[in-house]
């Protein structure tokens, strides 16, 4: 425990830490001169939609991870098709990713005041962070200046992208390629928090998890008997919630379901494999809250400078979905 002799002293040390970080090129408050209301207009950009609908911030968090974990966190997720590559938003992982919308809307908003100066892939990394804030999370700061890359590629993000059935050992090599910890792991799960699936992504472990019509034994068989009455057989339109009751509500109650084997996806059921995965999914249902907002804040901004480009990498697209 550390004794403070005065206000004074103690304020100096907390101000050590609101310093703005640097790292890899990236910094807190990077368009500062060049856009100085960049985050204002991305933040006003969020808020204007999911105040209509709470059920935007899930997408938003998502587009961040599935951006950071292929090619790096540089935009390459909002890249269209063209005649001769297939993207990764095309990649059977990414067909559910929705909410485009809302990153072209703010890019839009920032071209019209600060043509060709704030990238896509910062937007991406900014609407994530007001996605996770306006649902009741923390509100952290975003360390930016990544630029956006010119390469997308559907085959990378079948290879990078971790499945909602990986186990445990899968789920930790994946994490430790990108630089990531296993309590980073843990942590980032925990953005299932909000947010809704569909039924196909997780039907095998209610009807055929081993091909022989047999039931995932590592699900609760209570919720086994609840997700099979809101999803039949190959229904790929229905969405279940991935934390019933409060899956617009940034918390830790994923971590609750967790504990009681109610995961929605075996990736979740995962952490109770791993002795430190395991300890923190406890600590978050013994203490909730104590430690959780300020570690998915650390692990966010440690996720969001995997494999960045900087500098004179890569370019500012004026259009998120297209190359310039």
């Amino acid at each position: 425990m550390v004794l403070f002799k005065s206000p004074l002293q103690m304020i100096a040390v907390l101000l050590i830490f609101l310093v703005p970080v640097q790292s890899k090129g990236l910094k807190v408050g990077f368009y500062a001169k060049t856009c100085p209301d960049a985050e204002a207009i991305i933040r006003n950009t969020a808020v204007g939609y999911i105040a209509r609908d709470a059920t935007v911030a899930a997408p938003l968090l998502r587009l961040h991870f599935h951006d950071c974990f292929v090619r790096g966190c540089d935009g390459s997720v909002l890249l269209n098709s063209t005649k001769s590559n297939v993207a990764e938003k095309d990649a059977m992982p990414n067909q559910s990713l929705n909410r485009f919308d809302v990153i072209d809307a703010a890019k839009v908003a920032l071209e019209a005041v600060c043509p060709g100066v704030v990238s896509c892939a910062d937007i991406v990394a900014l609407a994530a962070r007001e996605a996770v804030h306006l649902n009741k999370g923390p509100f952290y700061e975003v360390h930016t200046g990544r630029r956006d890359g010119r390469v997308s590629s559907a085959a990378e993000a079948l290879a990078n992208l971790p499945s909602s059935y990986a186990d445990i050992i899968e789920l930790k090599s994946i994490f430790a390629n990108k630089g990531l910890s296993v309590k980073d792991l843990a942590v980032l799960s925990g953005a299932h928090t909000i947010g809704s699936s569909y039924c196909d992504s997780f039907a095998k472990r209610i009807y055929n998890f081993t091909g022989k019509g047999d039931v995932d034994p590592s699900l609760d068989s209570n919720y086994v008997a609840k997700l099979r009455q809101k999803c039949k057989p190959g229904d790929t339109t229905t969405t279940v919630e991935m934390d019933p009751g409060s899956f617009t509500t940034f918390d830790t109650s994923y971590y609750k379901l967790v504990s009681k084997r109610r995961g929605l996806f075996h990736s979740d059921a995962a952490l109770l494999n791993d002795k430190v995965t395991r300890a923190y999914v406890g600590q978050q249902v013994l203490s909730p809250r104590t430690s959780f907002f300020g570690d998915f804040a650390a692990s966010m901004v440690k996720m969001g400078e995997i494999g960045v480009l900087t500098g004179n990498a890569g370019e500012i697209r004026r259009i998120c979905s297209l190359v310039n």
